[in-house]
């Protein structure tokens, strides 16, 4: 039924030069980010924030989609607009978080599951009357030395991506799959191959039996990275080689992309890791490799606006830059002396 606008939806969103903006923390996780520069942590503040970002002049020419709260996209812009029609009226595709968050795994401590496939085949037919075109779900995995992630972690999580993700095709939105590789810990870049390519291996077996159509997903993968806590940290090539050498292993070549978490990484360091990918490999890969970060593109704009109506421009500016700036990156363009254009805004 939405075979033909699944697809054309899934290649827009991955269109040269733009990526995704993640929008879409939960309320308690938007409110801790308050706190620590002093933004009180009301609904109203919640929806000024977003006000800020989605209107922010030119951001279309950066990014080709927007995945929203379910508190956001039943919000209005300033002039009361609905978000998500503010977005497809400036080219953006509006798309909405699905999942209702990792829950413990029975019998595996330091472990979760991600929940939410109660009701959800009501809960894509509503937001898709509200304009959203498609959905993300995140799966969490940690590491620790040889123990974690467990397979049952891996086998439980793969499933539950799968299910979401028929489930989003049978509906009309196109499914992000997100299985995010933590990146705390004392672990190696090798270790870290080694689980990222065990996840999506499980990730895409699950994918194939629940008879999702591959060119009509996204993938929305963490990097190949060392622990915080490892005293050997891998290099940005050293990074950009891993994580596509992992794809290459284990993603199909009909997904359209790869749009990378920044899973805690600094905003210049997402940046720089994306660009690598991209500059080296070129016109090797089967698959757009973009991103879809949300503090990696947030941080520098919230920190500036602090709630405050005269930070809205300046505020605006360091969004907008950072966002031309991972822009670059997505086509193997950056350079670390493109930052000082960061420097110059003042609040």
């Amino acid at each position: 039924m939405y075979a033909q606008e699944l697809a054309a939806t899934a290649r827009a969103m991955m269109a040269r030069g733009k990526g995704l903006l993640a929008a879409d923390e939960s309320n308690g996780t938007c409110n801790k980010r308050f706190e620590q520069v002093g933004i009180p942590t009301t609904e109203e503040m919640r929806r000024a924030y977003r006000d800020m970002l989605l209107t922010t002049p030119g951001i279309n020419e950066c990014l080709s989609g927007v995945i929203l709260f379910d508190e956001t996209i039943r919000q209005t812009t300033k002039s009361g607009v609905p978000f998500a029609n503010h977005l497809m009226q400036i080219g953006i595709i509006p798309g909405i978080k699905l999942d209702k968050g990792a829950k413990p795994l029975a019998g595996h401590p330091n472990e979760t599951v991600t929940e939410g496939l109660d009701g959800l085949r009501d809960r894509i037919a509503e937001y898709y009357q509200m304009g959203a075109r498609f959905a993300k779900w995140r799966a969490v995995y940690t590491i620790d030395g040889d123990r974690l992630p467990s397979r049952s972690c891996i086998e439980t999580n793969a499933h539950a991506l799968a299910r979401y993700a028929a489930l989003c095709q049978e509906g009309g939105l196109v499914p992000i799959v997100e299985p995010e590789v933590l990146i705390n810990g004392n672990h190696t870049l090798e270790r870290s191959y080694d689980v990222h390519r065990d996840v999506l291996k499980v990730v895409f077996d699950q994918l194939f039996v629940q008879d999702v159509d591959f060119d009509k997903m996204i993938l929305k993968p963490s990097m190949v990275v060392s622990g915080l806590e490892c005293p050997q940290q891998a290099s940005v090539e050293d990074v950009a080689r891993a994580t596509v050498k992992c794809l290459k292993e284990c993603v199909p070549s009909a997904v359209p992309g790869c749009a990378f978490l920044s899973g805690g990484q600094s905003a210049e360091r997402a940046t720089a890791h994306l660009n690598a990918m991209n500059a080296i490999f070129k016109d090797e890969l089967p698959w757009t490799l973009t991103f879809s970060y949300a503090r990696a593109l947030q941080q520098p704009a919230m920190e500036a606006w602090k709630g405050n109506d005269a930070n809205v421009s300046s505020a605006q500016q360091l969004f907008h830059i950072r966002a031309k700036l991972n822009s670059a990156a997505s086509q193997g363009q950056y350079t670390p002396e493109m930052e000082t254009e960061m420097k110059a805004v003042t609040v």
